[in-house]
């Protein structure tokens, strides 16, 4: 089973992209995905929902991105944007309770109007070359 921690990052100012109601991204997401078969709520300041399926991390990564867009649409939001999935797994010891789990993975959801200028803000490449490459996943609504 995979278990992905969200989080979410929104980079699109405009009042046709606003902000999800936590409950209504959690439904939404899993009435949309073909294969996640739970999504939570989390009460956290960072991590917002933990979605689990039966699927690989990069295949459950890439559902949830066009699950993502699908939402976008259906609640009449703009969706002419890049949604970005950008993903880490906990290979450490985790803080007991804390909702990011060793084995878990750590998304954030980015959506972004220049998909190459985010990641190069966040200096993507090198943080995913200091993960091993089994560890770390990129999955964009534009591949």
């Amino acid at each position: 089973m995979t278990t992905f921690i969200l989080s979410h990052n929104l980079q699109v100012h405009s009042q046709e992209v606003p902000a999800f109601l936590l409950e209504e991204l959690a439904e939404g997401i899993q009435s949309n995905a073909a294969t996640i078969t739970s999504a939570n709520v989390i009460d956290h300041p960072h991590w917002i929902l933990s979605l689990t399926s039966d699927s690989s991390p990069s295949d459950m990564a890439k559902d949830l991105v066009v699950a993502w867009k699908k939402l976008r649409s259906q609640l009449g939001h703009d969706s002419n944007h890049t949604v970005l999935a950008l993903g880490g797994r906990k290979d450490s010891e985790a803080t007991p309770g804390a909702p990011l789990q060793q084995g878990f993975w750590g998304v954030d959801v980015v959506e972004t109007q220049d998909e190459k200028t985010f990641l190069q803000a966040i200096n993507w490449d090198v943080l995913k070359a200091s993960r091993p490459a089994d560890g770390v996943f990129e999955i964009s609504s534009n591949s």
